[in-house]
């Protein structure tokens, strides 16, 4: 029976997407940008492009945070023919201070954490994003007093799916491995590397993206993890 209950931050509880897009559109909207016939639409699907691939490289260890953080606007900003630093540092600046102030949840969020913290389980989180951001969000969003210990890959030295941030959640947890059980929308980095590591795995797939990993529960929305945790003996 699970004891222990792992969870990612940003993109499985915290509504990533919907709170960058906030963030980026109020930058914009009083940038140099909005007078150079640039629509925010497109700034922000190339952003999103730049960024994703970055991060893939981030969990890769290819990058490091400060290279990650300035390159993602120095480079959706060349994409458009504009090489201005200070440009650059305004989006930089301005998206760490804001983004993380958002309070933006994935529908079900409050309600299902409500629901386990009742039936006892005790719940943590593991992530892949920066110590101070993470924390940030979790305080803004009154998500903080639902979890015990908060794993993060600065923290630790290791990104999501290596097997040495799992290891080190268990142990700060005082966790055991098969009374445990991972929730993420990463395929590789919180599933595929949960299971590696010994984890049971609950794979949030909001949009039903297909697969052939073999995942002990898979859902759609939040609410429905709630019911499926129940059948796992």
């Amino acid at each position: 029976m699970i004891d222990n209950i792992f969870f990612d931050l940003d993109h499985t509880l915290w509504d990533f997407q919907k709170n960058s897009e906030e963030t980026l559109s109020e930058l914009f909207g009083v940038s140099s940008l909005a007078e150079k016939n640039i629509e925010f639409r497109h700034f922000f699907q190339t952003y999103n492009h730049i960024n994703d691939s970055l991060w893939q490289e981030y969990r890769d260890g290819k990058i490091g945070k400060t290279q990650l953080r300035k390159v993602r606007f120095s480079r959706t900003l060349q994409s458009f023919g504009i090489k201005d630093e200070h440009l650059v540092e305004y989006f930089n600046e301005g998206y760490i201070r804001e983004s993380p102030l958002k309070k933006n949840l994935i529908p079900g969020t409050t309600q299902l954490l409500e629901e386990l913290q009742e039936r006892g389980y005790r719940m943590h989180i593991i992530t892949n994003g920066f110590t101070e951001v993470q924390y940030t969000k979790l305080e803004r969003t009154g998500l903080r007093k639902f979890f015990q210990e908060i794993i993060t890959s600065d923290a630790v030295g290791a990104n999501k799916p290596d097997p040495k941030i799992f290891s080190h959640a268990l142990q700060a947890a005082g966790a055991k491995r098969n009374k445990s059980i991972m929730v993420g929308d990463h395929l590789i980095a919180d599933i595929i590397g949960a299971r590696r590591s010994g984890l049971r795995q609950g794979y949030f797939n909001p949009e039903r993206l297909s697969h052939n990993e073999k995942i002990t529960l898979e859902f759609a929305e939040l609410p429905e993890f709630g019911k499926l945790i129940e059948t796992i003996r």
